[in-house]
């Protein structure tokens, strides 16, 4: 049974779990107004973990994934994408806090 519950990192999101089989997963993320997430990875212990982010629905502001591939560099996922790959376990990433709108996320996971 589908049940949306509470996103790992605590700040209003959530998420549908589509599937989880082996190495694989796919979610659905929800994120409605003041919901963020703060800066992070996604380690998987002797993997590598790539996550494709298929993006359904755009915030009217706010919502925008950020990268940092230095200690104070930061970069901006082109936002005219609705498909981002990353290697979530190298790539330190955050979402900005969603001001207006909702932002909806399909996102597929694979640990190598």
């Amino acid at each position: 049974m589908f049940k949306w519950i509470a996103g790992r990192q605590n700040t209003g999101y959530k998420k549908l779990k589509i599937f989880q089989f082996l190495n694989m997963d796919c979610y659905l993320l929800k994120y409605n107004e003041g919901d963020y997430i703060p800066l992070h990875t996604d380690p998987v212990p002797g993997r590598k973990h790539y996550r494709l982010n298929v993006i359904l629905k755009k915030p009217i502001e706010g919502g925008e994934l950020y990268f940092r591939d230095s200690p104070n560099q930061f970069y901006l996922e082109e936002q005219t994408s609705r498909i981002q790959l990353f290697r979530s376990d190298l790539v330190e990433h955050c979402v900005s806090e969603i001001k207006r709108g909702t932002r909806i996320v399909l996102t597929f996971g694979i640990a190598l």
